[in-house]
Formats: C-alpha cells, sequence, structure tokens
C-alpha cells in the first residue's frame, strides 16, 4: 500500500484549478497524468532578462522588459502576415511588437493605444526597425513584470502555453507534503544539499545545481535500493539446483570453437545454474558476439538435468529466427524445440501445449504468449530472456510463477551498455560479458557521405540491388517527435518507390502490427530488396543477404544506436557497407561521433565514448541514448552520482535489510515515490 503522505502528489492533474477534458490531452503527450509528475517536470532552461529604462539601454539579441506606450495597431493586408503594433519608450524610440497568427487577438486586448505597458521579450532587428516577436509578457504594471526577471521554459507539447504549464507548476508546488529525509546524513552534509521540498522549490526557480543533483540522487537511490531488494529476494528463494553432464553438449557439431568470452560465460553460467538460488545474469554481447550459442549451452544444461528452458523473445520475427537458428544448432542433440505465438490458434497450440505439460518438447522459443496463465509446464527450470531491456523487472518477477520452484533467468541484450549504465539499469544481476568477436566475422566497411550526394548513393545502392543484394535505409530522426520521423520515412520511400517499384518495402512504428510483419516478411525472404525503415528496425533482424546500410543524417543519431543499426549488416559471408549520411551543419561532437564510427566496430568502446561525447552538454533524447530508466537524472548525473547511490543503498540494506528503521520508512517512501514499489512488495509484510 502507498504511504497515505503521497496521496497528495499521487491525485490526477485534472484536480488542478484550469484543467479540464481538453488541456488533458496534451498533458497526458507529456506523461503529465498525476501532480507529482508535474511537479518533476522540471524546466530545460531559465530565461534571464534585464529591466531597461529605453532601448538605448539595450542590445540587440537581449532578453528585457521595458515601459513602452502603444502608438499605432497596424495589420497586415492579406491576414495572413505579421500583426505589428508600434509603440515608443520613454525617450520616443520606436520598438515593434510584432505577433502572427490568432495572436493578434490577444495583441488587440492588451496593448490599447495611448497606454502604457512594459513588455517582456528578445529585443531583435528587422531592416531598420526594432521589435519583440511574440513578447512573452505584457502587463498593466512593471512589478508583474520585474518579478519575472528570471524565468524557467518548460518544454511543451501543442494546446499548452508557458504561463499555463508555470501555473500548474506553482499549484502542484503548493501540495507538496513534508517527509522524511532518507539519505544517509553525512552524504547530506558533504553535499550540502536542501531536503526534498526545498529542492522541488529551488530546481523551478532558478539554474540550481544543488537541488537538481538533489533531486536526479533521490531517484538512482530509490532505483538502486529497488534492484537490491529483487537480488537479495532472489538469493532468499530456493530454486532447484540443475547440473548437467555434459552429454547433449558433447553432441553439438559447432563448425567452429568458442570464444574464450563464449567459454567464461558458459562457465559462469554453469556455475548459477549448480546454486539453489536461482540464476539471474546478464548476458551483454555486441552484434553477432555468439550470444545464442551460449544461450543453447545453457538451455542445453537444463536438458541434461531432465529440466525445460523456455527462450522469450520481443517479437514475433525475432521469435521465429531464434526458432530457426536453434533448430539447425542442436538437431545433432534431438531435443525437442517447439515455437508458440500469440498468432497459433488451433491443433497446433493444442499439441504445443501438450507437449510442454507432458515433457515431450525440451525447449520452447516464443513471445509473450509462453508465459500467459493457459500455458503450464512439467519442469520449467531455465528462462532466457532476449533483447533484456524490452522487459522490465515486474515482468522478469513474474516469470517466478511458472515452473515447480522460480526458474533460472538468463537475460541477454544486444545493446552494449557503459558498466555506469548497467549498474543503473541491471544493479540486480550478474553480468557476464562477450567482448570478443568470433573468428570470420568480416569488418564492415563505414564511409561518410556528404547528403548533398543523395542521388549517386541512389544510384549506388540501384547498382548494388540489381546485382542480387539487399540493402537497408534508414531514415533521420526529423524532430523529438515519431509524426515527423513517420512524414520523412513515408517521403523517401516514396521517392524510392519511383525508382525500385515494388522491390522496396516500408516499415516504421504505426503501422499495424501484421503490415510491419509482413512487410518485414517480404524483406527477409528475399522478396523484396530494399527497406525504408524509421529507427524501429528491430534489434536482432538477421538478413544475410542485406550488405549494404543507408543511414540518413546519421550525426543526429547517438553512437550506440549508429552501432546497432550498422550491426543490421555482415551477417553474411559477402562484404557489407554502411553509408553515413551526413548533413551539411555538422557540429563538433557530430563530427567526433561519426570519426569513431569509421576508426571501430567495437560495440563496448563505442558505449563508453558515447557516454562521454554526450556527458555535460549535449544530452540527446530517450531515443538516441540507449533508453535509460530515469526522468530526472541525465546522463552526466548518471555517471556521477551513481556509484555513491549504489553504495547508500548498499548500506541501508546491510545495517537494515528490512527497511524497518527510521531511515528504512523513509526509504520504502521514497521506493513509492519513484513508482519502484516492487522492490518494497518483496519485503516480508512490504
Amino acid at each position: 500500500m502507498r504511504p497515505e503522505v503521497l496521496n497528495p502528489l499521487f491525485v490526477e492533474t485534472s484536480a488542478l484549478e484550469g484543467v479540464g477534458p481538453k488541456m488533458m490531452k496534451p498533458l497526458e503527450k507529456l506523461g503529465l497524468t498525476r501532480v507529482r509528475d508535474i511537479a518533476y517536470h522540471l524546466p530545460d532552461r531559465f530565461v534571464t532578462r534585464r529591466p531597461v529604462k529605453n532601448l538605448d539601454e539595450a542590445s540587440e539579441g537581449e532578453q528585457i522588459v521595458i515601459p513602452l506606450t502603444v502608438v499605432e495597431h497596424r495589420a497586415s493586408r492579406n491576414n495572413r502576415g505579421p500583426y505589428r503594433v508600434l509603440a515608443q519608450d520613454d525617450a520616443g524610440n520606436v520598438c515593434t511588437l510584432t505577433y502572427f497568427g490568432r495572436a493578434s487577438f490577444t495583441a488587440k486586448k492588451l496593448l490599447p493605444v495611448g497606454e502604457k505597458r512594459w513588455a517582456s521579450g528578445r529585443l531583435d532587428r528587422f531592416g531598420d526597425a526594432l521589435q519583440i516577436v511574440h513578447p512573452d509578457h505584457v502587463e498593466k504594471e512593471g512589478s508583474a513584470s520585474l518579478g519575472r526577471l528570471n524565468e524557467p521554459v518548460y518544454s511543451l507539447s501543442e494546446g499548452l502555453t508557458q504561463p499555463r504549464v508555470a501555473s500548474l507548476v506553482e499549484q502542484a508546488l503548493g501540495r507538496l507534503p513534508y517527509l522524511p529525509e532518507w539519505i544517509e546524513p553525512s552524504q547530506l552534509d558533504r553535499e550540502a544539499w536542501p531536503d526534498w521540498r526545498d529542492a522541488l522549490h529551488l530546481a523551478h526557480k532558478s539554474e540550481n545545481r544543488s537541488a537538481r543533483d538533489r533531486l536526479a540522487y533521490d531517484e538512482l537511490l530509490a532505483n538502486s535500493l529497488a534492484l537490491l531488494l529483487v537480488r537479495a529476494d532472489n538469493r532468499r528463494r530456493r530454486g532447484q539446483s540443475i547440473i548437467g553432464n555434459g552429454q547433449l553438449r558433447d553432441k553439438l557439431q559447432l563448425p567452429y570453437d568458442l570464444t574464450g568470452a563464449q567459454s567464461r560465460s558458459v562457465r559462469e553460467i554453469e556455475g548459477d545454474l549448480a546454486q539453489e538460488a536461482p540464476m539471474l545474469r546478464l548476458l551483454q554481447g555486441d552484434v553477432g558476439a555468439g550470444k545464442t550459442v551460449v544461450a543453447l549451452m545453457a538451455m542445453l544444461i537444463a536438458n541434461e538435468a531432465g529440466k525445460q528452458a523456455a527462450l522469450l523473445a520481443p517479437t514475433e520475427i525475432l521469435a521465429r529466427q531464434h526458432y530457426e537458428t536453434l533448430r539447425q544448432m542442436a538437431a545433432p542433440t534431438g531435443v525437442e524445440i517447439a515455437l508458440l505465438t500469440g498468432r497459433d490458434k488451433g491443433r497446433a497450440r493444442e499439441s504445443i501445449l501438450m507437449g510442454l505439460l507432458d515433457g515431450s518438447i525440451d525447449i520452447v522459443v516464443g513471445t509473450h504468449a509462453i508465459f500467459q496463465e493457459s500455458v503450464g509446464y512439467r519442469d520449467l527450470a531455465l528462462v532466457v530472456i532476449d533483447e533484456q531491456h524490452r522487459f522490465g523487472v515486474q515482468q522478469r518477477l513474474q516469470l517466478a510463477s511458472k515452473g515447480k520452484a522460480p526458474p533460472h533467468t538468463l537475460a541477454m541484450t544486444a545493446t552494449p551498455i557503459p558498466r555506469t549504465l548497467t549498474l543503473a539499469q541491471y544493479g540486480e544481476m550478474d553480468v557476464s560479458r562477450l567482448d570478443e568477436m568470433p573468428p570470420g566475422r568480416q569488418p564492415i566497411d563505414t564511409v561518410v557521405v556528404s547528403q548533398d550526394r543523395l542521388e549517386d548513393v541512389i544510384a549506388g545502392v540501384a547498382r548494388h540491388v540489381e546485382g542480387g543484394q539487399q540493402a537497408y535505409w534508414v531514415c533521420p530522426m526529423v524532430r523529438e517527435s515519431e509524426t515527423d520521423d513517420i512524414a520523412a520515412a513515408e517521403a523517401r520511400y516514396a521517392l524510392l518507390k519511383e525508382r525500385f517499384g515494388g522491390d522496396v518495402v516500408l516499415v516504421h512504428g504505426q503501422l499495424r502490427p501484421e503490415e510491419k510483419d509482413a512487410a518485414m516478411e517480404r524483406f527477409a525472404s528475399g522478396n523484396a530488396k530494399l527497406l525504408v525503415a524509421t529507427t524501429v528496425i528491430e534489434v536482432g533482424v538477421d538478413v544475410p543477404a542485406a550488405t549494404l546500410m543507408v543511414i540518413e543524417q546519421a550525426e543526429r543519431f547517438g553512437l550506440a544506436q549508429l552501432h546497432q543499426l550498422r550491426g543490421r549488416v555482415g551477417r553474411g559471408s559477402e562484404k557489407s557497407v554502411c553509408l553515413l549520411l551526413r548533413g551539411s551543419a555538422l557540429s563538433e561532437t557530430g563530427r567526433k561521433r561519426l570519426a569513431l564510427m569509421r576508426e571501430t566496430q567495437d560495440g563496448f568502446r563505442i558505449a563508453e565514448e558515447d557516454l562521454e561525447l554526450r556527458g555535460g552538454g549535449e544530452l540527446l533524447g530517450t531515443r538516441q541514448s540507449g533508453d535509460t530508466p530515469f526522468r530526472v537524472a541525465d546522463l552526466e548525473q548518471i555517471t556521477r552520482l551513481l556509484p555513491a547511490a549504489h553504495a547508500d543503498a548498499r548500506l541501508l540494506m546491510d545495517r537494515d535489510g528490512g527497511l524497518s528503521s527510521e531511515r528504512g520508512q523513509a526509504a520504502r517512501i521514497l521506493l513509492y515515490l519513484f513508482e519502484r514499489d516492487w522492490g518494497v512488495q518483496l519485503l516480508r509484510g512490504g
């Protein structure tokens, strides 16, 4: 149960003054559905304005507050042009207040001719005239404007304005309860951080690093504590010890020896499986590092001990792909492998369900369907989860209900994650890293080409396709908006369709799943030669005949994402090429990013450098930053503060594993505040 003291924060946003059904839509787009979300909707930046008596005291490009007397209104002839209000300062200098679109109605009301008003905004020059476009504020009295010399700027969605969000924030801050302190006192003193309530107030008022750090630390502490509680709970559970005799693994006829990293990972997994406490291990491997072989070895150990294993994939396409790969690799062993997805119906499904119940199926591969209530197992002892970041801790905890005892869990990800972020996202797991590539993997030629040479690139793709090979074309992230990205992809698809006709297919996030699957299927089977997509191309999609990857405006992507996309090619015996098309305006960070992509294919090095490049200044949206599990802490804060937060969480657990002390009780409130309460629920009587 959520502590009562937090109830005011979890009231819906509609309880705030001025929020009706119409405003709920833009608020929902920003994820602001409760009072707590509004309180934590921290400003992106602050505008600092200078009060001036007249225009002679101001500079072009400066944010100012100035008293002006309205002289004349000038509407444009065709309604589409700007609406201008001419005004004079006390020295007789003229300044134009310019409005566009519907804002002209506001201008008529706010600025009556002959009256003095205080205008706030950025002073610019248009031709010979000084102007303020869309003044931020127009007030009758100077005191209101002067009270806004340092003003927060919030991210918005269509239908919201800065004043409206500021008003909601003010209401939300007014409802903040007083909460007990959960941070270790020595840490609080050392950093001289304000208490939680003051920190939230300060973070909305000015660029207060101390307040921001305090709030980020709270979130990191909540996450670390929840993950440590999962780990402790897992170690208390009694699973089943699995010891294989090597019989099935000896029958495998792999065309190559395992790398040192693969052998080491198999040994670590074997050691975990032999323990009674259920394994909770993450297998991190770069694209093509051979995670599937390690997963098969783990599943065969379970089979050797007379147990069943399941492999969970995030999409149906990936499930089918894993099924085919595992069937071919495991053929000499004679183990029975089945595929179960949501699409399976009727007798075929019944037959698989019976096989799982009577134990005649040794390994099942599938989507979430393999954990539906209607699916039972004779003795499920190991679950392998592919593309770990698609499954939250809560889903992992649900797996414990299948099998006679909680099954061992091996999670896999092809996203190389910097060590700091591994701790943030997978702090409850042991980690194995496949940091060597199997022999025979051909390096991918990476070439940076100017976007101006688009015609040459299309001609090159045509030659490539005519030669019988396939290609990917990934479209740019236009803005932090899904619809803009899709528009860009659809425009590029239309252009390429003129050239390639039915040989080109399109995939993006808003297609219906069956349309997306059909397009991917056409490409995977070779019936389509060119796949145009936004960044939704499935991680792990394996099309060996695809040997060319074109990424438009590559400088807009994070390094980790570029590396993932490049990994879609280079999967067969043919030489592969990745073309990075760059725009003309290339930032220093963008240039370094593309240079590093040319220089290395080591995903772990790329992940570390990516974090460093994005560190302080240029923090990208979550869609490019590997989706960190945090809303308050940015990447720079995660890197700097997480080790201390993790140590603090460990101290709390070691001293007070049940969180029953005074600080432990405060920490429970923290877990509920950041919705990491699955951690609390694992405590006895939590």
